[in-house]
């Protein structure tokens, strides 16, 4: 039985009550799914899906992702339970273990063994949301609690390297990446998806391919656009190591974006161009495409508009 493909869009920025508009227009788009990002100390995704669940019908509503150091993972899912009871088979939840810098800069954790720690926290919020009970005490953390309700939520985790993606194959109800050049999503992420799946003797998980968007024309503008929102990438060691293993061996040197980097992860160019580029996603392995739209030019407003269109148009020709 084939998965049903699926267009989402991150919608970031402006206060509480313009990301609750963007992903009611969304909806009316047509678009597939809405996905938040929980990056502190900026808007928290969870809050904010709660009223967009009272204020949508039928769009899908994610997190991608909720930094999972910060919260006890019982905590995360009584914030859930109350989205999920808003929206019935709506609600995914994303969760990853961030970076170093942040973890210990702004929260004063020790971040290590980042895999084992994700690992203890899927053990606890999955059979908690899916089952209504969790009796488990791990390295990390330590959970015994009952809600007496199953609901229909799927756990996913973000994934950059093949250590993330098998964890997420063997335990997880999907895998996200993050600017992973499309041919490492096909060559690395995928097999180790199944390998992890194989090993645990269960379904390959969806896997949800994140990929920044820009509608432009002007390649400069636009490759300056992408430039500029995605600076920090190379810099972190998760990233530099990512792209290693792409193949882009000079990352933890230059920690840049070269024009071949940008060419592997974004999409970028003309409403024709953009659009046959996010179906060509599902060839490389994708069973659902999450776009970040990267407005580019004087007129960012106009820009981030024809993206969302394009995501739109995309929508509507993967649901026919």
């Amino acid at each position: 039985m084939s998965v049903r493909r699926k267009i989402g869009v991150a919608l970031l920025g402006g206060d509480g009550r313009e990301v609750l508009r963007r992903i009611e227009r969304a909806e009316e788009m047509g678009i597939q799914a809405a996905w938040l990002t929980t990056a502190a100390p900026r808007h928290d995704g969870l809050t904010m899906l709660a009223a967009a669940a009272a204020q949508t019908k039928r769009i899908l509503l994610g997190t991608s992702i909720i930094p999972t150091w910060p919260r006890h993972p019982i905590v995360i899912v009584q914030q859930v339970r109350v989205i999920a009871d808003l929206a019935p088979g709506r609600m995914r939840l994303g969760i990853g273990v961030s970076h170093k810098p942040s973890v210990e800069s702004m929260f004063g954790f020790e971040y290590n063994a980042p895999l084992a720690h994700l690992h203890d926290y899927i053990q606890i919020v999955k059979p908690l949301l899916q089952q209504g009970r969790v009796d488990y005490t791990g390295r990390y953390y330590q959970a015994h609690a009952e809600t007496g309700v199953k609901l229909d939520v799927p756990v996913m985790a973000a994934a950059l390297r093949r250590g993330s993606f098998e964890l997420c194959g063997a335990e997880a109800d999907g895998a996200i990446t993050w600017v992973c050049p499309r041919p490492y999503i096909k060559q690395v992420a995928i097999p180790a998806l199944r390998s992890g799946a194989s090993k645990a003797e269960r379904p390959v998980p969806p896997l949800i391919a994140h990929v920044p968007v820009c509608v432009h024309e002007n390649r400069t503008e636009a490759l300056a656009a992408l430039r500029e929102q995605l600076a920090i990438y190379p810099k972190l060691t998760n990233y530099a190591q990512m792209f290693v293993d792409a193949g882009f061996k000079e990352v933890p040197e230059t920690k840049a974006w070269s024009d071949r980097m940008v060419n592997s992860v974004a999409l970028f160019g003309s409403e024709s161009e953009v659009k046959k580029g996010l179906l060509e996603m599902f060839d490389y392995g994708a069973t659902e495409v999450l776009v970040t739209p990267v407005p580019a030019g004087p007129d960012k407003g106009a820009s981030n508009e024809r993206i969302m269109n394009t995501v739109a148009e995309v929508a509507i020709t993967i649901g026919n």
